[in-house]
């Protein structure tokens, strides 16, 4: 298979390399080891499946073990030296040939499952189908002459419908010879049960601000000037596909907005709350902002929850002074209550106004008016 410039790809995050083009894996060297041990001890299960939240790196280590598994010969146990002593790393150089294939998507050995784009409607299609899991077939048959080991990755496994999933079932339950599926799933309860129980878990865990550092600045972004990499880590979950979209979006600025305009309450800056409501009304091309304001604004009522009920400010500040305002809005446990109960009110006449093309402004002042209306 080979790559195509002609259409988007449904596995890749915005502008971010595609982590076929990622050379490094920071944060998850857990999960690696687990590979790696499973893979020294000569019982390489033949399916994975490869959990955690999004941007945390999972499309990464599954293109890191197939490149390893597709580039690293059979060990001859019988050599004249013996075995070699078991990899300690995933690590392929970029110039090995399968490398460079796979950054092609030329490499006979590989097959990738993912949504397929839908030239009628000009977008990609909403599930992977049935007809995409067959594909398989045609591939294990045409690259089973070289007797070489294959792999096939799917991103994203909890993107199938019902019918490419119990086709993909099946090829689990019999799996060819030499093969080995990588599962990529960000939520993996919605996958069948049994395909669950036929895979092996790698689950990998959210990034530490150091990892975080590193995961950016291969990706060619920095953590902006008066900002720190914990506090953009503790924004983003700990996803670094998370913390390039607030990077994009300058999603720090805009929490230190509603921060200033929460830390007035109980009084109601009008002005703010104008400025808010503008920047989430601004229009054809400005969504993915809306959409980041109104997460950004269940997020600040629910570190105000925590801190009530725990009576502890938060580890990482998210803007200058943030757990001193937090400590006064939610000062006891029924103060951290209400605003949870708030915040689950706001989401839910959001998602509905949204939903109903309300416009977004008035969404945005009706929240603003239910925070302020919580902390007095």
């Amino acid at each position: 298979m080979s790559a195509s410039d002609e259409f988007p790809e449904s596995d890749r995050a915005g502008d971010a390399p595609h982590p076929r083009e990622t050379a490094a894996l920071f944060g998850q060297s857990t999960a690696e080891a687990a590979f790696l041990d499973a893979y020294a001890s000569g019982r390489l299960h033949h399916g994975w499946l490869v959990t955690g939240p999004k941007g945390v790196g999972k499309a990464t280590l599954a293109w890191s073990i197939a490149r390893f598994l597709l580039a690293t010969p059979p060990v001859e146990e019988d050599g004249l030296f013996g075995a070699p002593p078991p990899p300690t790393s995933l690590a392929i150089s970029p110039d090995h040939p399968v490398a460079r294939r796979m950054r092609a998507l030329s490499d006979p050995g590989l097959f990738l499952l993912r949504r397929p784009w839908d030239e009628k409607a000009s977008r990609h299609k909403a599930q992977i189908t049935v007809d995409e899991v067959r594909r398989l077939h045609g591939f294990f048959a045409l690259s089973s002459a070289d007797g070489g080991r294959r792999v096939v990755i799917v991103d994203a496994a909890d993107e199938m419908n019902v019918q490419a999933a119990n086709a993909l079932l099946k090829m689990l339950e019999e799996p060819p010879a030499r093969t080995t599926l990588l599962l990529i799933a960000h939520q993996p309860a919605r996958l069948l049960p049994t395909i669950r129980s036929r895979c092996r878990e790698l689950r990998l865990s959210p990034l530490s601000p150091d990892a975080m550092r590193e995961a950016l600045s291969q990706a060619g972004a920095t953590v902006p000037e008066g900002a720190t990499a914990a506090a953009l880590a503790e924004l983003a979950g700990g996803s670094a596909g998370e913390a390039l979209r607030l990077l994009e979006l300058d999603g720090l600025k805009l929490y230190g907005m509603l921060l200033a305009f929460a830390a007035r309450f109980p009084a109601m800056d009008r002005a703010s709350a104008l400025a808010l409501a503008d920047l989430a009304s601004a229009g054809r091309g400005a969504e993915a902002r809306t959409e980041l304001l109104f997460q950004l604004v269940e997020r600040l009522m629910a570190r105000a929850a925590r801190a009530g009920a725990t009576g502890q400010p938060p580890a990482v500040e998210l803007a200058q002074g943030e757990g001193a305002i937090l400590a006064r809005l939610a000062s006891s446990p029924a103060q951290g209550r209400a605003w949870a109960e708030t915040a689950q009110r706001i989401s839910a006449r959001t998602a509905h106004g949204r939903a109903v093309n309300i416009d977004a402004g008035q969404l945005m002042l009706d929240a603003l008016l239910a925070m302020q209306s919580t902390a007095a």
